[in-house]
């Protein structure tokens, strides 16, 4: 009788094991029947923004491995899933429910915001973990992009991350990606930290915020990008300036692009850093045109045709295109750039608005992920894009 038990205990966990492979598995391949079949860009656009709305509070998990057998070891041992890679997911959803409530008095998607901002923040605006890392300062950005909230409310966290920031300054006066990483400088920060630092700079007179943004910016010009075609490496060693990972990771070009262009549009007219940011807001988008496949995507690795197309890459340069596209000289061909990558990232929407095919988290420095799936970063930025393309002001 005891073995009996035993071996139906040993086999109920077995079922349970393989059926948190399998689910998943046969989800994605479910999911997948009929992809692609979007047309109009209206119906498009509010596709995704219903699942937008729905992933705000309910964020998808994303893998830190690769692993896709017993993934319930993963669970176990904590490595399924972290903060950090969270923050930025919550934040792209942020800014593209925020772009879209510019053009939308919706009070379901307000009510799910607020309900998002009481998961996060105390009655006295601090945040309610207060988090460890500079991937939390995109989160904080887009908090600051939400125009039917009174943002000084939550200047305690905005203040939080901030001194955060200052926490992680190297000696060379740039930030870290990670306190445990002093010698390396991450394409990443570029995206985490500038649109934050220059948000929150320029609205409570910090200029010294401001200065930071640039100057992380441009140190990565200097040091951390491929002479004669400017594309970004995924990281560069301080002392001695080495390359580290790879010259045109997609998402990497997606962090350079989203800091810049974020930074370069929280400028107000006729400060003194932004003809300086156009500059580079020109080089980049001239370059990065360069590897944009016929087909509108940009690879996980933008330099080889071959490579998997990658909808998060994709998302990422779009949304700089189209913003690039209000600079005279490169206005015609930024959107003409930026509505090649919407017409592909509705081809890689499933039937429930969810967009695929993204590329999974980083491992590490030259590490990279060959799973390639949904993303909560890639449905805020393509929300994002689709509800600036539609507003006449953007473009």
């Amino acid at each position: 009788m005891i073995i009996q038990i035993i071996s139906l205990v040993l086999l109920s966990i077995v079922t349970v094991v393989l059926l948190i492979d399998i689910v998943p598995i046969s989800k994605d391949w479910l999911s997948r029947i009929h992809i692609g079949r979007y047309q109009d860009k209206h119906t498009w656009n509010k596709s995704i923004t219903n699942i937008g709305v729905k992933w705000l509070n309910t964020t998808p998990k994303i893998k830190v491995t690769d692993n896709i057998r017993l993934v319930a070891i993963d669970m176990l041992k904590g490595n399924y899933s972290k903060c950090a890679i969270q923050h930025w997911q919550e934040a792209s959803l942020l800014l593209g429910l925020s772009e879209y409530l510019k053009n939308n008095d919706d009070k379901e998607v307000k009510q799910e915001i607020m309900k998002f901002m009481k998961s996060k923040f105390d009655r006295h605006g601090q945040w309610n973990d207060k988090p460890k890392n500079v991937d939390a300062a995109i989160l904080a950005y887009a908090i600051m992009k939400l125009d039917f909230i009174d943002k000084d409310r939550y200047k305690a966290a905005l203040d939080y991350t901030w001194d955060l920031i200052k926490e992680h300054l190297g000696h060379d006066g740039t930030v870290e990606y990670r306190k445990f990483m002093k010698s390396y400088r991450y394409v990443d920060t570029i995206g985490f930290i500038c649109p934050f630092l220059v948000a929150y700079g320029t609205r409570y007179s910090k200029d010294e915020c401001v200065d930071l943004a640039v100057k992380q910016i441009k140190a990565y010009e200097e040091y951390g990008m491929l002479e004669g075609h400017y594309i970004p490496t995924h990281a560069y060693q301080l002392e001695n300036k080495v390359p580290l990972g790879l010259y045109g990771w997609g998402r990497g070009l997606g962090w350079f692009a989203i800091g810049l262009i974020d930074a370069w549009n929280e400028l107000p007219k006729g400060h003194t850093y932004k003809p300086v940011l156009e500059l580079s807001v020109k080089k980049f988008a001239k370059s990065a045109m360069v590897f944009q496949q016929e087909h509108g995507t940009w690879n996980w690795t933008v330099t080889r045709g071959e490579c998997r197309p990658d909808s998060s890459a994709t998302a990422t340069l779009g949304w700089f295109m189209l913003n690039a596209s209000k600079i005279e000289g490169i206005s015609e061909k930024c959107l003409e750039s930026a509505d090649k990558a919407i017409h592909y990232l509705m081809r890689a929407t499933r039937r429930d608005g969810a967009v695929d095919f993204s590329q999974g988290d980083t491992k590490d420095i030259g590490v990279y992920s060959m799973l390639f799936n949904i993303l909560p970063f890639t449905q805020g930025l393509c929300i994002r894009i689709m509800n600036s393309y539609n507003n006449p002001k953007v473009v």
